[in-house]
């Protein structure tokens, strides 16, 4: 079987659950604005609105740490008036076994407005950022990085150090990094169950090539079966595309991204 006739089984197959679904679905898609990385704040918002999601996991190219309260919130602003619903931000890395240096980025997603964390952390820094999650209610999701990542390189490494947590330390799961550690993705989500908090969409030609990322829909990745297995768990979050190729021109394969997966959707 070609590849093409894989795909065209597996959407199939997918749509057949995820209709069954539609009705109590609770999660929606968005945009990570890492994905526009090399576009201005203005230009990023205006990107976003173009592929009509409200819902944005906004990293600092977009709004900087090394900024005052009151330039958050100007910025904050910009967002907002565009239409735009802040999700999270991130990855914001917190590796550093230092109370002020956490508090500061607990601050920075207060002034923006920002429920969520996607961050990048430690074994020995998660109980420190646990006791800040208590304090501002701030949810925290940490990320994985794949084979690359000395601390957590799948969702599966994350778990055993945040299971007695306060339920609002969970996990961003990043498709492309946990397929690369050769392990199944779609077991991965239900192993995470309610923990998963965030989720970073992108597909890879081949799962264990970091540099075969390609336009969502047009890779191995089993992003129906994803769907399904999020809608199995009751997961209540948002799934980010995360579209790290074309950086200098990204929004077209974003669109073919977005269009493949509201395909999936509605089919």
């Amino acid at each position: 079987m070609g590849a093409q006739d894989m795909k065209r089984r597996e959407f199939l197959s997918a749509a057949v659950g995820l209709a069954l679904a539609r009705a109590s679905r609770s999660w929606h898609l968005g945009a990570a604005s890492y994905s526009l990385r090399k576009l201005s704040r203005a230009d990023a918002i205006e990107a976003i609105r173009t592929l009509k999601t409200p819902y944005v996991n906004i990293k600092s190219f977009h709004l900087p740490y090394e900024t005052t309260r009151e330039e958050r919130a100007a910025a904050r602003a910009e967002f907002e008036k565009a239409g735009l619903t802040i999700v999270g931000g991130g990855t914001i890395y917190l590796d550093k076994e230092d109370d002020d240096h956490i508090r500061f980025h607990f601050d920075y997603a207060r002034d923006c407005g920002m429920p969520l964390m996607v961050v990048g952390a430690t074994a020995k820094t998660l109980p420190r950022i646990e006791r800040f999650v208590k304090e501002y209610d701030i949810q925290v999701a940490v990320h994985n990085h794949g084979p690359e990542d000395a601390h957590f390189p799948g969702p599966q490494d994350i778990l055993p150090h945040i299971h007695n947590m306060d339920p609002r330390v969970g996990l961003c799961v990043d498709v492309g990094h946990t397929a690369r550690t050769g392990i199944d993705v779609v077991e991965a989500i239900a192993q995470g169950g309610d923990r998963v908090l965030d989720l970073h969409m992108k597909d890879l030609r081949q799962l264990d090539v970091k540099e075969s990322q390609c336009i969502v829909g047009e890779g191995a990745m089993p992003v129906g079966a994803i769907f399904g297995q999020l809608d199995e768990i009751g997961y209540a979050g948002y799934v980010n595309l995360e579209y790290e190729i074309d950086a200098d021109a990204p929004l077209p394969g974003m669109k073919k991204s977005f269009a493949y997966m509201r395909g999936l959707l509605t089919s």
